[in-house]
């Protein structure tokens, strides 16, 4: 939509703001898992986006977390797994066993940081509020960007009468998450594909750094 397009902020925020509070937050006892995280993965270069726990295989702690850039590969998920679970099992926060899950964010991602809402901009959303705005508690549409305390959303949902574009104050959302569609999915293939070659970059150039010095070969002596 050209008109939307116009509307929409594009990403201002830092990439490494590793400190970056989340907005969204948990409650109970996944907030106290929520506390633990953070404060283990954070030196680690991580950041958590959010905590579910559920009845799965008896309980289930699900914690989705993702390095400043977006990105969270496989081996990332590993390393944040073995770095909480003894933590999790000294703390205890359950209370009762579990099985901890450890995984990326998504593409259908929710978004729980300001960033969050100006990084996907331009691209579809759903979001549920703990307060009545406007009439109603649900929204859906086109992320126009964020001014650091409140997301700009076009609606799609919008009825007759009804303001098109609406501010939502991100702490008072109780859910945010991105739409799956076929923009989404190309667009963070692409991003991926770009934190990849970055990080191919990275490591090329900090193994040219760490590689010594040749030694000049001597000469024969003579004769």
């Amino acid at each position: 939509m050209a008109e939307a397009d116009s509307d929409i902020a594009r990403p201002t925020f830092a990439p490494d703001a590793l400190d970056e509070p989340r907005l969204l937050t948990e409650t109970g006892a996944a907030a106290r898992v929520a506390v633990i995280a953070e404060r283990t993965i954070l030196p680690m270069g991580f950041r958590l986006v959010r905590v579910r726990i559920n009845g799965n295989n008896g309980c289930t702690v699900q914690i989705m977390a993702e390095r400043p850039d977006g990105t969270m590969t496989v081996d990332d998920c590993e390393a944040v797994s073995k770095a909480l679970s003894p933590v999790l099992d000294l703390d205890d926060p359950i209370g009762r066993a579990y099985h901890l899950e450890v995984s990326s964010a998504g593409i259908d991602r929710p978004l729980v940081r300001a960033s969050d809402f100006q990084r996907w901009a331009g691209h579809e959303a759903k979001i549920d509020m703990t307060l009545i705005v406007a009439g109603r508690r649900r929204f859906r549409g086109t992320l126009l960007g964020a001014d650091g305390v409140k997301a700009r959303l076009r609606r799609s949902d919008a009825q007759a009468g009804e303001a098109l574009d609406v501010e939502l104050r991100i702490a008072d959302m109780s859910e945010a998450h991105l739409v799956l569609t076929d923009a989404l999915i190309t667009e963070s293939l692409r991003r991926a594909k770009a934190a990849s070659k970055a990080l191919a970059a990275d490591l090329e150039a900090a193994e040219a750094d760490d590689a010594p010095d040749e030694v000049p070969a001597k000469a024969p002596k003579q004769r």
